[in-house]
């Protein structure tokens, strides 16, 4: 399997597609897509798995997964600033790679996108169910649905709008949770004490199980960070693409590296690591209820709620998306192409429609075919990654030489972080394998990507050939 440019009417293609879309996003969009896309249940709630593995020792795993993010995400900037488009990556990886390579990750990505918009849709249910015992998960999950296919069937800004305030709750809510715990660290919180080192240093210390726990924290803190990519998809939409995508994967890289790797600095000194409550119910209400702040539950249970109600939204729009820029390049139904004022609608009811048939799975096959679904798209965004990072090897130099002047945003210490980013994702594959839980992730998402290029390299010797392949 050569490594070959896309032919030129791939190119071109993919420009087409964004002129028919509209450009209706601002600069505060998306400052706030990049930053509220990546703060979800997985940092308020799938985080106390890592905690209880690594202990304090948490704050090092999110130190160096959230590096690795950092280094993705100026890459996947780099490129997008010089080519903006709504395929992002995988119009990336396409010219530089290949055809297959396109085809490979954007499907995969759509992939991901609409199992995690099911799987976004059963959590918040479960949580309104909570509070309305009696009524069925599925039809909030119904209702969820509805309302964020309204908002992504109208124009772009309105979607822009919904998630801008979304983010915005999500970030307030965070903001508040540093400045209590910092305010606890202290001592000058009313009703607290100072707990100076000592959960950081007492119950087996800052590694308390060893190597072998940082492991399961670093595998935990790499997957939370998912998310981040759904920026450079919108770029193309808004009003300024080059100036608006390099702005907001400068401004997000740092405030993200505060609110995660802050987060879990603040909690594991605060409370001990081993507390039960912790993996339970969730780091975050843990923290709450052991400085006493009454209603904790409630208080995490609606910042949870409306993370997952904005990922949901932020999904639907990022899948909708990735399907019409594979379309517009010939890698996909016809059908999923089709832009009304502005609007992929069909690619946004098919991504819809496959996230609610995921829900439906839950509840028809919950002990086998679902299992097998999420384990699918486990590791889906580090194959991505990997991708981004590849493409942005080739197309910095390609860009050097032709356009240098496009390279508004470049990587830092180009190729070395770029090739040492590779490195880390190797070795982060590795590691899966050796973890039973990852090691079933890691194969299943083996298979779904394997499948993939085996049908995008078909693909791509047909139309080689001439030979269209069939839609």
């Amino acid at each position: 399997m050569s490594r070959t440019s896309a032919p030129p009417p791939t190119d071109a293609a993919a420009p087409t597609a964004d002129s028919a879309l509209t450009h209706g996003l601002k600069q505060r969009h998306l400052s706030m897509i990049a930053l509220g896309g990546v703060i979800g249940a997985g940092l308020f709630v799938g985080s106390g798995a890592g905690i209880a593995a690594a202990g304090p020792s948490i704050v090092l795993a999110y130190g160096v997964s959230g590096l690795l993010v950092m280094f993705v995400m100026r890459m996947l900037g780099e490129m997008s600033a010089a080519n903006p488009a709504s395929g992002s990556f995988s119009v990336h990886a396409e010219r530089a790679i290949g055809p297959w390579a396109g085809f490979t990750a954007g499907w995969s990505f759509w992939v991901l996108l609409c199992v995690a918009v099911g799987l976004e849709g059963i959590g918040a249910a479960q949580i309104v169910t909570g509070w309305l015992p009696g009524t069925p998960e599925w039809a909030w999950v119904a209702l969820f649905m509805v309302i964020f296919l309204g908002t992504n069937l109208a124009a772009v800004k309105n979607f822009g709008e919904f998630e801008f305030w979304f983010a915005a709750l999500k970030v307030i809510a965070i903001t508040l949770f540093l400045v209590l715990g910092l305010l606890a660290i202290l001592g000058v919180l009313p009703g607290t004490d100072s707990p100076g080192t000592s959960n950081l240093t007492g119950d087996g210390g800052f590694l308390p199980n060893g190597s072998e726990g940082l492991i399961i924290g670093l595998l935990a803190s790499v997957f939370a960070y998912g998310g981040l990519e759904t920026v450079t998809i919108a770029a193309a939409e808004s009003e300024n693409p080059v100036q608006g995508v390099a702005k907001a994967v400068r401004t997000a890289m740092w405030r993200i590296a505060v609110f995660y790797i802050g987060s879990m600095a603040v909690i594991v000194t605060l409370v001990p690591w081993d507390d039960p409550k912790v993996a339970e119910v969730g780091p975050f209400y843990a923290m709450l209820d052991h400085l006493g702040i009454s209603g904790a539950a409630e208080i995490m249970n609606v910042v949870i709620l409306v993370a997952l109600l904005s990922a949901m939204n932020a999904n639907i729009y990022g899948s909708s998306r990735m399907a019409c820029s594979l379309v517009a390049r010939g890698q996909g139904p016809k059908l999923l192409g089709k832009v009304s004022s502005g609007v992929p609608r069909n690619a946004v009811l098919a991504s819809s429609v496959f996230g609610f048939l995921c829900v439906l799975l839950s509840y028809w096959r919950p002990d086998d075919v679902f299992p097998w679904l999420l384990n699918m798209i486990g590791a889906v965004i580090l194959v991505v990654w990997i991708f981004v990072a590849v493409s942005q090897l080739v197309l910095r130099r390609r860009t050097e030489r032709e356009a240098p002047d496009r390279l508004v945003v470049r990587m830092w210490l180009f190729p070395g972080l770029t090739i040492a980013a590779l490195v880390a994702m190797t070795g982060i594959f590795v590691l899966m394998l050796r973890q039973p839980d990852t090691r079933d992730q890691l194969l299943a998402t083996g298979v779904l990507t394997a499948v993939l290029i085996v049908i995008g390299v078909v693909r791509q010797r047909r139309a080689e050939r001439g030979t269209p392949a069939q839609n």
